[in-house]
């Protein structure tokens, strides 16, 4: 739990920094670490509400299917709900390792950011052809 909370504690002081700041960052030509962090944190809320979006089309796909299947054979929600819950602590931990290449640097906070956006845009394509479905 402590690592957890060195990276919330880490997340929090630079949002706090940068709060100030975000009316002035050019994402387009960061200059300073901290700027650089605002916008790997912003490309990662903009991945985050992509994937919130084809987990509710993939989620809506997976209802359709089960609805017309018969009971014993349904389950593809509530399959795609757990994957989903197991996936979040995947890429939680899985960055915050990508994090420790700059452990307790000023730029570990940017990797992490940086690789929550990654692996979110992965998983957000992965949903959409689950939401697609066969032969789209």
């Amino acid at each position: 739990m402590s690592r957890i909370w060195h990276l919330c504690w880490i997340f929090f002081a630079l949002a706090f920094a940068v709060s100030a700041k975000a009316q002035d960052v050019d994402c387009n030509n960061p200059r300073a670490q901290i700027e650089m962090t605002y916008c790997a944190e912003l490309d990662w809320q903009e991945a985050d509400a992509e994937l919130n979006a084809a987990y509710k089309a993939a989620m809506s796909s997976m209802k359709e299917i089960d609805a017309n299947l018969p009971k014993d054979l349904r389950g593809a929600a509530g399959f795609l709900q757990d994957a989903q819950r197991s996936w979040i602590p995947f890429r939680d931990n899985a960055c915050a390792s990508y994090g420790f290449l700059a452990r307790g640097g000023s730029m570990e906070p940017m990797l992490i950011y940086s690789c929550w956006a990654e692996l979110t845009r992965k998983r957000t394509a992965e949903l959409n052809e689950l939401a697609q479905g066969l032969g789209n």
